[in-house]
């Protein structure tokens, strides 16, 4: 069979070994989340800042032109037109716009993407998808203007692509310059906005939908509200039952020049406080500075408060050569985790017009019209990935969350081994309930495939068209606890490789829990007899609920027999066989039967001989439903074969009345 049976014990002790090693090595972020809220959508999660604010004449906007492409929107971009600091990478957009720019440096034609196009905002939300990416925060400026139709149906683009593909979302109003915000930002959440709670991707935290107030506290002329006027809104979004979040001035807390004075109750009104660093910092020295002087006071304040704290990290003007390949933007995701923050803020997804997008960009002057003066990802010299700063972020927010250790050397390489893993892996297939106890579900899977190669498996519990994380796993099975007694249940699970990559979900399949007292292992820790055993593997084994220890008969000598004492008769209806999990038991097939009855010494069958596949690929599990009325005490199965050993082996026992 290729391995020996206890071959998996070694494996089993060696990567125990390992992970205790590893574990000295370094330490985990795991902070996050030491204030006022648990995990949710916004606490210990990446949010991005999405302002789906680009449109081309002809795209059907309402806005009808090139909005915020150029200076003059109602001309075409072009060296003596423009509004936008770099070039997007538009391989994967099915619909573009051509420019007056003169061809890219390899000759394809200068064309741009218009966020008004659907395929866009669902190639933008499938990036957050695969890098990793948990939120985004929908931009929305004063709506009253002429801004206001094509702001509307760009949330609508957002919510159906968020649907489709996983991503939750929030509303985060930016204030600048709306001269009635006080009244019309209620009128505007109340009429329109609201309605988008409604869809199940929509962001919440503590159990309540998400929404963002941007510009409270900034001393400038295009926020001049009062602190009266601010706490009114605040607390008027609260009364509507929202989580809500202030983007605030980075010396909110210290005072200074950027934020006005008597605010300090203003601040502190909010759920969540996210300051703002873009302009602030632009080196990893700056981001150092910010640490010592903003973030430890900041996050102590707002756990002192009973506040959530969600800091800004930004890539880096890429005009401005801010970026260093990366390692300013990792400098700061390093100088948050180590703070204990609770949730992070990148700023921001697709703001090419200021250079500072972590969305797919021009790796170099091959992918920038000719002659525009653009620089590209690789402005330092180092040739970068278009990919790469999504890649960064999937990084910094694993290291939020401890799935990686807290390190200042940046983990993700400018560009990937063999070339950017752009590639998702496949879904996972046939998700199947393999186990079911009143308070548990196991679930099994066929694996997902990767051009590189697949890391391991997220399981999700179904809301609506959702998912809510119940776990994570490297093989193909995986069981859910915790559960209530008699409720249905929906899971589907998704694939991850080491890019950040994540697949589209499995099959979603349906169950529900056992009721309480019959839904229980009813052979668990019961009398067993048997045809025999070799070494210590006796049949005790198999109803200790270790998934690695076994029972295994003699040798070379079929047939081979288990039984299991129930203690009474009792309507039996389905039988669990298990193998110990590991890889290392290669697949196999079992042939057996099921007799059964009320004296030991006495029994009929129940179940005739058939084969029974265990494979490790899907959790080494076979389930056998016995007939209605099987009232039985005693339980034995009988051995005829297995294709993997001249024995029978069975690690677990598990007999259910339901």
């Amino acid at each position: 069979m290729g391995v020996t049976r206890r071959t998996f014990m070694q494996a089993v002790i060696a990567v125990t070994a390992v992970g205790a090693a590893g574990g000295t090595q370094t330490a985990l972020a795991g902070a996050a989340v030491a204030a006022g809220s648990p995990p949710g959508d916004v606490v210990g999660k990446v949010t991005v800042g999405y302002q789906g604010w680009f449109a081309c004449t002809g795209d059907g906007a309402p806005i009808n032109g090139w909005w915020h492409w150029t200076q003059d929107w109602s001309r075409p971009p072009s060296p003596s037109n423009t509004g936008t600091k770099c070039w997007p990478d538009m391989r994967e957009y099915t619909h573009s716009y051509p420019t007056a720019y003169d061809n890219l440096g390899n000759g394809q034609p200068a064309t741009l993407f218009s966020s008004h196009d659907q395929q866009t905002v669902d190639t933008h939300f499938q990036w957050m998808r695969q890098y990793g990416i948990d939120t985004a925060a929908l931009q929305r400026f004063n709506p009253t203007g002429g801004e206001g139709p094509t702001r509307d149906a760009m949330a609508v683009k957002v919510r159906s692509a968020a649907e489709s593909h996983s991503v939750k979302f929030y509303v985060m109003y930016d204030v600048s310059g709306w001269t009635n915000m006080q009244s019309e930002i209620k009128a505007d959440w109340t009429n329109k906005m609201k309605a988008h709670t409604a869809s199940p991707q929509y962001a919440t935290q503590n159990g309540q939908p998400v929404v963002c107030v941007w510009g409270f506290g900034f001393n400038d002329a295009n926020h001049p509200f009062s602190a009266e006027a601010c706490l009114d809104v605040i607390n008027w979004f609260k009364a509507q039952g929202c989580y809500v979040i202030g983007g605030v001035p980075r010396e909110w807390r210290t005072g200074g020049a950027g934020t006005r004075t008597g605010y300090m109750d203003v601040y502190h009104a909010f759920h969540m406080i996210s300051p703002w660093m873009v302009g602030a910092i632009g080196n990893a020295g700056d981001s150092d500075n910010a640490y010592s002087t903003y973030t430890v006071g900041d996050e102590a304040d707002c756990v002192a408060h009973n506040i959530d704290y969600q800091p800004c990290v930004l890539p880096g003007d890429i005009s401005g050569r801010q970026r260093a390949h990366g390692d300013f933007m990792w400098r700061q995701f390093y100088n948050m985790c180590r703070a204990g923050v609770q949730g992070i803020y990148i700023s921001m997804f697709d703001e090419y017009n200021e250079g500072n997008q972590i969305a797919k960009t021009a790796e170099s002057q091959a992918s920038v019209p000719v002659g525009s003066g653009f620089l590209a990802l690789d402005e330092d010299g180092t040739v970068c990935s278009s990919d790469y700063y999504l890649r960064l972020t999937g990084d910094g927010g694993r290291m939020l969350k401890g799935e990686i250790g807290l390190t200042s050397v940046r983990p993700t390489p400018p560009t990937a081994s063999g070339g950017a893993d752009t590639t998702p892996p496949t879904s996972p297939t046939n998700l199947r309930v393999t186990d079911r106890s009143s308070n548990s579900v196991t679930l099994t899977w066929n694996a997902a495939t990767d051009n590189v190669g697949v890391t391991g498996y997220r399981v999700l519990r179904v809301d609506g068209p959702a998912g809510t994380q119940v776990g994570t796993v490297t093989g193909t099975s995986f069981a859910v606890t915790g559960l209530a007694p008699s409720t249905g249940y929906t899971f589907q699970v998704v694939a991850l490789d080491a890019a950040g990559g994540v697949s589209l979900p499995s099959n979603q399949v349906t169950v529900t829990t056992g009721t309480a007292g019959n839904g229980t292992d009813l052979a668990l820790r019961r009398p067993t007899t048997e045809s025999g055993h070799t070494q210590g593997y006796g049949s005790g084994n198999a109803v200790d609920d270790d998934a690695n220890s076994y029972w295994e008969s003699a040798n070379g000598a079929f047939p081979q027999w288990i039984q299991v004492d129930l203690g009474s008769a009792t309507a039996v209806r389905r039988i669990v066989l298990t193998l110990p999990p590991s890889s290392a038991w290669g697949a196999r097939t079992q042939t057996l039967s099921v007799q059964g009855g009320t004296a030991g010494g006495s029994l009929g069958q129940v179940l005739a001989t058939s084969d029974h596949r265990f494979d490790p690929a899907s959790g080494n599990t076979t389930t056998l439903t016995l007939p209605a009325g099987s009232a039985i005490r005693y339980v034995r199965l009988t051995f005829t074969a297995n294709t993997g050993w001249p024995a029978a082996q069975i690690s677990g026992f598990k007999v259910y009345a339901d």
